[in-house]
């Protein structure tokens, strides 16, 4: 098996380090330094670059990472154009075998945040790094893709098996939850999971990695179907919502200028 460790970076993003028996591949490594140093640190050689999509601070690393560390560079096909130094490019369906690493990942496309957004999924060892598009207790925005492409992401990823283990890109947990509190004040298994967080952070520990089914169960995004986030949507926009896709937007839609009352 191998160890997945975080590396915090700028205000809330985590870096991901695989690692095992002297051998490293990082995903999304937007700052280059924090990587090297990690590295270092632990005496690994990297073997290979994940990429999820093409912000900068999913990317900026990339090149300080290449003039120290000549390795393969993987990423989506359809961001080619906006991420330089891609050496092999990905479309939906296609595997990535890291031999040195014993892991195989799967790509899937789950476009919304951008609308080449890749996500990698490990069957053997139940992984997923998703990037920007699915959090704890949240998801991405949607900076180019529409709600019924993100609805359709997130329902993809939702379908995994509830023992995956999510590996997002930033530490948005707590106003993540305050927020699904607010949109389904009824879900008991959002209390619990706002003090478990809080504990976490508390003590400078991440709240990354949930799970797939924990995130079934409090998630407002994946739960767009259930009554009381229909009805809670519905009262927000101020008109009546039936389809799951449009609860989702409007569900987003608040997300975006809530304020949360927790960090």
């Amino acid at each position: 098996m191998i160890t997945v460790t975080p590396l915090p970076a700028f205000d809330d993003n985590y870096l991901w380090l695989l690692h095992r028996d002297g051998l490293a591949a990082v995903v999304d490594p937007g700052d280059g330094e924090v990587v090297l140093a990690a590295l270092r640190e632990r005496g690994l050689r990297l073997t290979a670059i994940l990429i999820t999509h093409h912000h900068a601070d999913h990317i900026g690393g990339l090149a300080a990472l290449r003039r120290v560390w000549d390795v393969p560079v993987y990423g989506p096909r359809a961001e080619s154009g906006k991420i330089p130094g891609l050496t092999r490019l990905l479309d939906d369906g296609d595997q990535v075998a890291l031999p040195e690493l014993d892991v195989s990942f799967e790509v899937l496309a789950v476009p919304g945040h951008t609308l080449g957004h890749i996500a990698y999924h490990e069957a053997a060892q139940k992984l997923l790094f998703c990037g920007d598009t699915l959090f704890v207790g949240g998801c991405g925005r949607l900076f180019e893709g529409t709600p019924q492409q993100m609805y359709t992401s997130l329902q993809r990823l939702s379908a995994l098996p509830g023992d995956t283990a999510v590996y997002c890109a930033h530490e948005y947990t707590l106003s993540n939850l305050d927020f699904a509190h607010s949109a389904e004040p009824g879900n008991a298994a959002l209390g619990s999971e706002i003090e478990r967080v809080r504990e976490l952070r508390a003590r400078a520990q991440p709240s990354v990695p949930s799970t797939v089914q924990r995130e079934r169960q409090f998630n407002p995004f994946l739960r767009c179907s259930q009554p009381p986030l229909t009805e809670s949507a519905s009262a927000h926009a101020g008109k009546p919502l039936h389809a799951p896709v449009e609860v989702f937007a409007a569900l987003r839609r608040w997300k975006d200028g809530y304020k949360s009352k927790i960090r």
